[in-house]
């Protein structure tokens, strides 16, 4: 199934306190979007009022042409999943164990995992990179590990939407380039609507089809990299002199400061 992210001129805050005003964005089927910005600008607060657990003060955001806001939770579980920034897991579990959470949409109140889900877990955790260490305790992985659990947890959810809060903090450069080149080709082989926050512009450039960028709680600029990540745009939002060039490899903007 594939399904549209659209924000409709939403302000999302805290109460009643707007972080971002009026925000008009729309992600659509095999897209990836990346949200990018300085420290502060409201990207996860972007990402919270994506995934329901903040209500927009005003204005709307849609999944599938509903708003988010009044689905259940176990339904927009099944549509939604999102990878946090710096989540703490139980250090009792295992990596198997964690990576199962993500059928919890599909169970009923006294459910137990089935064959079927089993089956998909085994599957995503061998996309992700995570099978090798599935028996070990959470409390023995080092924090890369752990976040390609949350990876392999959301995509254990088979959700048509992937919301991603800064993915790639905990890892090196190798397992950096793995994620994102899965979470690429789920987004062109397989329909997924992908939204994703990144701190690394580099990166943006490489693995976004489209790039917002926010400042002052709004979107600066939308458009496909060239034409979001340039030095006019990246100096007046970030305050200092950025130079972009192009990659000697991939083409894409190279940014410099």
């Amino acid at each position: 199934m594939k399904i549209r992210l659209r924000f409709e001129r939403a302000t999302i805050g805290y109460g009643d306190t707007p972080v971002l005003n009026d925000i008009s964005l729309e992600v659509i089927p095999g897209e990836v979007l990346g949200i990018v910005g300085p420290n502060g600008v409201g990207k996860s607060t972007l990402v919270k009022g994506a995934s329901g657990i903040l209500t927009p003060i005003s204005g709307r955001i849609r999944v599938d042409g509903k708003e988010i806001s009044e689905l259940s939770p176990p339904n927009r579980a099944r549509l939604i999943a999102v990878v946090p920034q710096a989540t703490k897991l139980p250090e009792a579990f295992t990596a198997r164990d964690v990576v199962l959470m993500g059928r919890t949409p599909y169970l009923g109140w006294l459910d137990r995992e089935g064959e079927s889900d089993f089956r998909i877990a085994v599957q995503t955790m061998a996309r992700t990179n995570t099978n090798g260490f599935a028996d070990r305790k959470i409390g023995e992985l080092s924090g890369g590990d752990q976040q390609r659990l949350l990876i392999a947890r959301a995509l254990t959810q088979t959700p048509s939407v992937l919301l991603l809060d800064e993915p790639t903090a905990h890892l090196d450069l190798r397992h950096q380039d793995e994620i994102l080149n899965l979470i690429t080709s789920l987004a062109k082989e397989e329909g997924l609507t992908v939204l994703i926050t990144l701190h690394d512009l580099n990166l943006v450039a490489r693995f976004a089809d489209r790039v917002a960028l926010l400042s002052n709680g709004r979107v600066q600029k939308l458009g496909n990299p060239e034409q979001v990540l340039t030095p006019e745009e990246l100096t007046s939002v970030y305050g200092m002199e950025i130079h972009v060039t192009s990659h000697p490899i991939h083409g894409t903007p190279l940014v410099l400061s």
